[in-house]
């Protein structure tokens, strides 16, 4: 919490006498796609020799779910895997689909469902590096994507291997990949946090203001005697300086624990703005 931090950097700077610098606190959004293209998205290579073709959709809750259990191992599928066949097929994929999946990351996954390719095995790896980059840092603000899933549809390669090197097959999959993505309405998803916050009731009111004017929910209200319960839905975004906030708010009187953690799209209002604010603190251009 922040008084433990406000502790730990007054013990450094002031009992230890070490000079230290310190900045707000950096929230981690998270990116998703909540939409569904009908055609590939074509990502052509620097040389304009290769192409591939990508689709980007949603990845099904029981699939994710498996995934961020640990039921279904992440990693990169090099050969026939009859174990993780069979736990796809019983998540509801068919028996090719379910053969044709070749990387799970960070709960997302890379199916490759072309067919017939001659170089596929050259450039296997390079799709991997660019699908798990691509995870890592999605197109809206370079921030981890979560629950999609990558559909290699078809791609065209140049006969000579020195036409189709990293140089040229690594735009060309995250142009794909990065355009499928934002044709399927990638959308940011914000961190919440819910709070149960106690307190007397006579600071009930104050403590509602507060919670409206950090784009909080009100979730849960109790009354016993004297004392009041609230249980309130909070963007983590709003929370810096919730324990000072609070402490002004109750007369130093009211106490906040954590209940649970989740994410949830931000609002279609403020989105750009967030967004742009993201791209400005990691140096990147406003539109790219």
């Amino acid at each position: 919490g922040e008084l433990h931090l406000e502790i730990v950097e007054y013990k450094i700077s002031k009992e230890k006498g070490v000079d230290i610098i310190t900045s707000l606190p950096i929230v981690v959004y998270h990116e998703k796609i909540t939409g569904k293209i009908d055609k590939p998205i074509e990502g052509k290579s620097p040389n304009k020799h290769n192409k591939f073709f990508f689709i980007v959709e949603p990845l099904e809750d029981n699939v994710y779910a498996a995934v961020k259990e640990g039921t279904i191992r992440s990693g990169r599928i090099k050969k026939k895997d009859p174990e993780l066949r069979k736990q796809f097929i019983e998540l509801g994929y068919d028996g090719k689909k379910a053969e044709r999946v070749k990387n799970i990351y960070e709960g997302n996954i890379l199916i490759d469902e072309t067919r017939g390719q001659v170089y596929l095995g050259e450039v296997i790896e390079m799709i991997f590096d660019t699908f798990e980059d691509v995870m890592r840092a999605g197109p809206l603000a370079r921030e981890p994507c979560i629950k999609c899933k990558v559909r290699l549809m078809d791609m065209k390669l140049h006969d000579d291997a020195i036409h189709r090197g990293p140089a040229q097959v690594y735009p060309a999959d995250r142009e794909a990949i990065t355009g499928a993505m934002r044709k399927g309405s990638a959308s940011l998803l914000e961190p919440l946090q819910t709070h149960l916050i106690e307190m007397p009731d006579k600071f009930l009111g104050a403590i509602t203001k507060l919670v409206d004017g950090k784009r909080g929910q009100m979730l849960n209200v109790k009354q016993e005697g004297t004392n009041a319960e609230m249980e309130a839905k909070l963007p983590v975004a709003e929370m810096i300086g919730w324990s000072s906030d609070l402490r002004s708010a109750t007369e130093g009187r009211g106490t906040s624990s954590l209940k649970d953690q989740l994410f949830e799209k931000v609002p279609a209002s403020i989105q750009d703005d967030v967004i742009r604010k993201i791209r400005s603190r990691k140096g990147l251009a406003e539109n790219q």
